[in-house]
């Protein structure tokens, strides 16, 4: 190059002087996860307390809270995976969110190597998680929500589930924000599989181009192979705040005051 020449770096005017900066994708339709993203299961000392009651027994806090650990690490739905799945349970763990039944007898049978010597405890255990006042929505949930419908995005909520968590969100007042509800027992597919962001985005009417997903574990991140663009939340506990607003700047949407 000779010494008078101009690097191609160099700024050439007035015109280049403010370059525009990388283009963002619009957002026309978000995927939300359930579990994790929008709402957290109750408190485990709660959730043994709740149970037991349930059963017809009162626990003292102390036993209720030895108990919950050991459930825990028994494996809890909307929890923390077991550290062993007995044999038995193997086939029903496998399809635990591809079917109602399996679903029910995993966690359950989980539970029951747990002797609490309560009667019917397990049952009553499991029982919580499909009913409403056994999650806490984060506090970011609603107006997160209310926000995307009122500019104007479209929402569906994807999760790997073995019930219907539509009467949650109509306890919690916001059914009303949801446009789909595509879950793994109904349509045969568990995420990471892009078939279940593909039919989310389809029930949607949107492209995936034009698709966020939002979520909270790798598996959600299968959504880039569907062709969205992806939002990896950190881990929160129930009634803490996870950072769900993100999405809104993601969405060039501004929140609601």
């Amino acid at each position: 190059m000779p010494d008078h020449a101009e690097p191609p770096h160099a700024s050439r005017g007035a015109d280049d002087a403010v370059r525009p900066g990388p283009s963002r994708r619009p957002v026309e339709a978000v995927l939300l996860d359930f579990h994790g993203t929008l709402a957290q299961v109750e408190e485990p000392r709660d959730w043994v307390l709740a149970a037991a009651a349930a059963c017809g027994v009162t626990l003292e806090r102390m036993r209720a809270t030895a108990l919950a650990d050991r459930l825990l690490t028994a494996g809890r739905a909307g929890g923390p995976l077991p550290t062993r799945v007995p044999p038995r349970l193997t086939e029903l763990w496998a399809d635990r969110d591809l079917y109602p039944h399996a679903h029910r007898g995993a966690y359950t049978g989980l539970a029951e190597t747990v002797d609490a010597g309560i009667e019917g405890f397990a049952e009553a255990l499991y029982e919580r998680v499909l009913v409403p006042e056994g999650w806490v929505p984060y506090p970011d949930t609603a107006p997160t929500l209310a926000a995307l419908r009122a500019g104007g995005v479209r929402v569906g909520v994807v999760s790997n589930i073995g019930f219907d968590i539509r009467p949650h969100f109509e306890a919690w007042g916001l059914a009303g924000l949801v446009d789909a509800f595509v879950l793994s027992y109904e349509v045969g597919r568990c995420k990471p599989d892009p078939g279940i962001f593909l039919r989310a985005c389809g029930m949607l009417g949107v492209d995936p181009e034009r698709t966020l997903m939002v979520g909270d574990t790798p598996a959600d991140a299968g959504a880039v192979a569907a062709g969205c663009a992806v939002l990896v939340l950190p881990a929160a506990e129930a009634g803490r705040a996870n950072g769900l607003g993100a999405v809104l700047d993601l969405a060039g949407i501004e929140k609601q005051s």
